[in-house]
């Protein structure tokens, strides 16, 4: 089954915040031609991704506020650096109200399954709810 351009998006974008955490947070359009050349991405999925990403790191420190505060008793840091900005992500499109909540969530879930560990899933999910409900998205 193939992956619609917007779930290849998401990822997309997953993989630009991780390198640009992992790089210590550098201007975003310093890994974008990197991460270009090195995936040589569909067009179209690159600029939705590259679009996704420059909005998290616009406002990450507000993202991570709202979602920091539904992850008790964990201290951000300590996150592991895949579900943080699963959380960044969907927490960023939770705001911008482009997709409905549901598919917010639902698309956070695919990327934990696919990039983070056995226990991502379930935690990613817990916070996303609360989150959601926090904004009056659910």
């Amino acid at each position: 089954m193939a992956l619609r351009s917007e779930t290849r998006a998401r990822a997309r974008a997953l993989q630009l915040l991780y390198a640009w955490e992992v790089d210590g947070r550098p201007d975003l359009e310093v890994i974008l031609p990197r991460m270009e050349r090195l995936t040589r991405p569909d067009a179209a999925v690159f600029r939705q991704a590259a679009e996704l990403a420059r909005g998290v790191v616009a406002r990450w420190a507000e993202l991570d506020s709202l979602f920091g505060s539904a992850a008790e008793h964990w201290r951000l840091d300590r996150l592991a650096l895949v579900d943080r900005n699963i959380l960044r992500l969907s927490v960023h499109e939770l705001l911008e109200h482009r997709v409905p909540p549901k598919v917010a969530i639902d698309e956070a879930l695919w990327l934990a399954h696919r990039f983070g560990s056995r226990q991502s899933p379930a935690f990613i999910n817990g916070v996303l709810d609360q989150v959601a409900r926090t904004l009056g998205r659910l």
